[in-house]
């Protein structure tokens, strides 16, 4: 299939170089004021700067200079927003002002709501293909649900891509850069029959490995990833249009090595290794038992096999009085990610993940804006299975692996409502509710060695009935200012932690009371956009990874719930046009929390008080109130462009940067530092041709930061999950 994907790709490509230059186009087109964005975060078309809520939103164009090729990079444009890979996986976690999840399995709900065209991705380890031949990205900064499928109590990331076009036109990019890494995408869009529309882009990634191994120098870190998407928008009617859309990926990349950051001596005592001091090193080897389980062939890296295919139909119809949106959406996901969280040739914590993974969606929505009244209902109903688990083989005299299965289930079926009345020409009120029911079942036969016998099955089940909603006011100050507040309440589904099956028993729903209040402005004939916002969170039983003890098998990392807890901040956005050709983007987000109540067991002090075997009776526990919350308390970012013409030439030079504050953890082997990242980008192009060439260097500066440090196999000897270090290389775009 991967060849298939590749040999399309290749189509796509060449239909595009054959096709006429019907519009001779540049890419960037030199500034001389600020354009409202038309953005579709409330479900219908409006102007960024007419909404009341904290967004940002940035053009497909803009991504592919700063570099967005994951949907986790995005973290470096956003203000107060942080999404990583788990331990080095592919399995992407994501956090808008302090809300989020830290935990490596994939059958939880995420905090933030990730859409594609509309259609919600309930498990984000199904986003990693779908930044390619976007429109724009919207950021929703807090919570969701009055709009959107979901409820989600961080906020929403829609995807937006490009749809298929009236007139014929075709595109292709092409990069190349450090380590052999090279990314071809392309696309062709027009009129296939009368009233019909299609678009077909591809893309593929390859190469790039940076890291090598200690001992061996065998080099990991190549990308292997593959995707094409089709669209169709047939009007079927003068009040009827209907838009098909699939998606195929395939991701057969390389994982990502650990660093040990201090003296690592093996389990049998046969080598000790020094803390690793170069910044690519790394080590790993696949046992014969983990191969055979994981279908890989002995001297396999770490990596994935990872395959997707999402289906969806949208219907809009124009019912004259209203107007009726339709979302039908399937999902089938299925991951094989081989992961060596020890750093070394021994299998002493190495981990092979497994998902099947199903969903269907269906959306429907009513709603008109005619009038003082902008009024919409919808219904939601989501049907999924996720069948997965993992493999561990950990440090002892026993290697046996270990095996952890699940089956989980979930059901859910939601009604919304959102509503704008324009009170006076001046003031908006908006009123919203969704009332969501939810049952998530697991099954699992238990966690044991495969040298133990099956056991019997066991059943968790866990609940959601809960009201959510927003209610808010928006003020035009003048005809280009926008004052709006607002309180939300957002809920998060509950779940269960499928580290091992002890500890499988269900965490509860998580839920925040949002306060906000914000301005929105453009000044100086426009020239000057300056938007910011403050922000309180009244947080009830967050969700948190955290401990439990089993009196029989004693101590097991569990996700658990926090009683009360708070967050507070603010971030302001700029955007300035000072004279023509000149672009200035400045974003700052800052956040503080902390634990109001929260009794958390303490691990060392109970494994003191009872016998080394157990049974563990005797639990003790710290009042940890007014401790810190573990995320990064600022970070600041922003962009300069300059765009000029000489010589018959269109050039560009950017520069983009992003700081982000250390993270504080009880844990001192989780303390992540603080840290700059610098990218850079120059272009150019004849003024009357359609193509254009770049250079681009990112991580300029060649900082090193990482982004988890852990402990599988105790604190004396922990590792760290590094990122790579200054890359460059050349690009080349032309549109036909």
């Amino acid at each position: 299939m991967n060849r298939l994907l590749l040999g399309a790709s290749s189509a796509v490509l060449a239909l595009a170089a054959a096709l006429p230059a019907t519009a001779q186009t540049s890419p960037e087109t030199q500034a001389t004021a600020l354009q409202d964005v038309v953005v579709t975060a409330q479900r219908r078309q409006q102007a960024s700067q007419d909404i009341g809520l904290a967004l940002s939103v940035i053009g497909g164009e803009t991504l592919d200079e700063k570099g967005i090729e994951v949907i986790n990079d995005i973290e470096n444009v956003v203000p107060n927003m942080e999404v990583d890979s788990q331990f080095g996986s592919g399995q992407p976690q994501f956090r808008i002002r302090g809300i989020g999840a830290r935990e490596y399995s994939s059958n939880n709900a995420s905090t933030v709501g990730i859409y594609v065209d509309e259609v919600a991705h309930p498990y984000t380890i199904t986003t990693q293909g779908a930044m390619f031949d976007i429109a724009r990205l919207e950021v929703l900064r807090g919570p969701q649900g009055t709009l959107y499928g979901r409820n989600t109590t961080g906020g929403a990331v829609n995807i937006i891509t490009n749809a298929p076009t009236a007139d014929t036109r075709a595109g292709v990019s092409a990069e190349y850069g450090s380590y052999d890494r090279y990314k071809v995408e392309g696309y062709v869009s027009g009129q296939i029959a009368p009233n019909l529309l299609g678009r077909l882009a591809a893309v593929t990634e390859q190469g790039g490995a940076w890291q090598y191994h200690r001992d061996t120098r065998q080099k990991l870190g190549d990308k292997d990833k593959t995707a094409m998407r089709g669209r169709l928008t047939w009007d079927a009617s003068d009040d009827v249009t209907v838009d098909l859309a699939a998606t195929y990926q395939v991701d057969k990349s390389d994982g990502l090595g650990f660093r040990l950051t201090a003296p690592y001596k093996v389990f049998d005592g046969s080598v000790t290794y020094p803390a690793d001091t170069a910044w690519r090193i790394t080590g790993w080897e696949l046992s014969p038992e983990m191969a055979a389980i994981a279908g890989r062939a002995l001297g396999s890296k770490p990596g994935r096999d990872n395959e997707g295919l999402d289906l969806n139909a949208r219907v809009r119809a124009d019912l004259g009085w209203a107007q009726l949106n339709s979302i039908t959406a399937y999902q089938s996901f299925e991951r094989s990610e081989y992961n060596d969280w020890d750093g070394t040739r021994f299998n002493e914590s190495d981990v092979y993940f497994y998902n099947d993974i199903d969903a269907f969606s269906q959306e429907l929505r009513l709603s008109s804006n005619d009038g003082r009244l902008n009024w919409m209902v919808g219904a939601y109903y989501a049907d999924e299975s996720n069948d997965g688990g993992f493999y561990t083989q950990f440090r002892g005299a026993d290697r046996t692996l270990i095996n952890t299965p699940y089956q989980q289930s979930v059901e859910a079926f939601g009604v919304f409502t959102h509503n704008s009345y324009q009170l006076t020409e001046r003031l908006n009120l908006i009123a919203g509710l969704r009332y969501e029911n939810e049952t998530r079942s697991l099954t699992t036969s238990g966690t044991r060695r495969l040298s133990a016998p099956v056991g019997p099955e066991t059943t968790y089940d866990t609940d959601l009935s809960e009201v959510s909603g927003r209610f808010g006011a928006e003020y035009d100050l003048s005809e280009n200012a926008l004052l709006y507040a607002s309180v939300a309440r957002g809920v998060k589904s509950g779940g269960f932690t499928t580290y091992n099956a002890t500890s499988a028993t269900p965490f509860k729903p998580e839920i925040v009371i949002a306060y906000e209040a914000g301005v929105k402005s453009d000044l100086f004939d426009n020239r000057l956009r300056l938007n910011g916002a403050v922000f309180f969170y009244d947080y009830k039983d967050q969700q948190v990874q955290g401990l439990e003890y089993d009196r029989e098998a004693g101590r097991l990392g569990k996700i658990t719930n926090v009683p009360k807890s708070e967050i507070y901040g603010g971030e302001v956005e700029l955007l300035w046009v000072p004279f023509d050709g000149l672009t200035i983007s400045q974003n700052f987000g800052y956040k503080k929390g902390k634990y109001t109540e929260y009794f958390a067991i303490d691990g060392a002090k109970t494994d003191a008080a009872n016998p080394v075997d157990g049974p563990w009776d005797t639990i003790i526990t710290n009042d940890r109130s007014g401790e810190p919350l573990q995320f990064p308390k600022f970070n600041y970012g922003g962009s300069v462009a300059y765009d000029w013409q000489m010589a018959g030439f269109d050039l560009r030079a950017e520069t983009n940067y992003n700081q982000r504050d250390a993270i504080y953890n009880a844990s001192s082997s989780s303390v992540l530092p603080g840290y700059w990242l610098w990218n850079a980008n120059l272009s150019m192009g004849p003024s009357d041709a359609n193509w254009r060439v770049g250079l681009w260097a990112r991580n300029l500066f060649n900082t090193y930061y990482e982004e988890t440090r852990n402990g599988f196999n105790g604190s004396a000897r922990p590792t760290t999950s590094p990122t790579q270090g200054r890359t460059v290389g050349v690009s080349l775009k032309m549109d036909f």
